[in-house]
């Protein structure tokens, strides 16, 4: 059996895509997972929050994707045992033009997978904030989406937006793509409009929802200025705590309970 793929999506920015790619996905591997990150985000924040100096880099994402380079020639260690990464870098930026005029533009990422075999238990795609065709390559490579959602005004206002963009990707991309997860970030227990936020969501995507909720945390906004996970950077804050306890009750639903993870919307 082949390894989870998941595109860690949100058309919307600042929602935690990355933070929550790099601290689940370090969290997996401490627990014994191996994994692959994909950074598929030409701002390339994942790659540095994950120890990678963006200067060693002679082969990354695009070397795959545009120009057809095998994703194990990519593909490399970081800091944290059991886990990789495909890199991305600055190529990257202009590479939805040149995708445009490629064969099978909308599943070169698939085709790359595919072809590596990846001997992991997970492989999680960090996602752009647009629905370009770097985020369509993921949708089309990935069994399922992740979905971090701030706990924040705006967040409620782009929920219909969410479930219209998910079902259009189901439509015309990938019928069998699944919600693996919504994940709730920057939540502010002492913010009413947090609790709201979560309830909403909750009503709407129901055990779909995961926990625990994401808190606010000085420590996990600095970790990625020291290209650490905070899992690494400050073992027993509080945002190092969530993710660890999300990556438990993740890695459970996903390996016990496959049919829960395959939820609607």
């Amino acid at each position: 059996m082949g390894p989870q793929i998941l595109a860690v999506a949100n058309q919307k920015g600042g929602v935690g895509k990355t933070t929550t790619t790099v601290n689940l996905a370090a969290a997996l591997a401490e627990m014994g997972r191996r994994v692959l990150v994909i950074d598929m985000d030409p701002q390339a924040n994942a790659t540095s929050g994950l120890g990678v100096d963006r200067r060693t880099i002679d082969t990354s994402i695009y070397d795959s994707v545009v120009l057809g380079r095998p994703l194990a020639d990519a593909r490399r260690p970081t800091p944290i045992h059991g886990l990789d990464v495909v890199p991305s870098d600055i190529a990257l930026a202009g590479s939805e033009i040149e995708l445009v005029g490629l064969a099978r533009r909308e599943q070169r990422l698939h085709y790359a997978l595919d072809a590596m075999q990846p001997d992991d238990d997970y492989v999680f795609i960090d996602c752009p904030p647009s629905l370009g065709l770097l985020t369509v390559n993921a949708v089309v490579a990935a069994q399922s989406l992740l979905v971090p959602i701030q706990c924040e005004f705006y967040a409620l206002e782009g929920l219909g937006l969410l479930t219209h963009t998910i079902a259009l990707l189901r439509r015309e991309l990938n019928p069998s793509l699944r919600i693996a997860g919504i994940v709730m970030t920057l939540f502010d227990g002492r913010l009413a409009l947090a609790h709201q936020v979560v309830d909403e969501v909750a009503a709407r995507f129901g055990e779909q929802l995961l926990q625990p909720l994401i808190p606010r945390n000085v420590r996990l906004s600095e970790a990625p200025s020291h290209g650490m996970p905070v899992t690494v950077y400050d073992p027993a804050c509080r945002g190092a705590v969530a993710y660890r306890e999300l990556a438990r009750n993740f890695d459970r639903r996903m390996q016990d309970q496959p049919a829960a993870a395959a939820g609607g919307l």
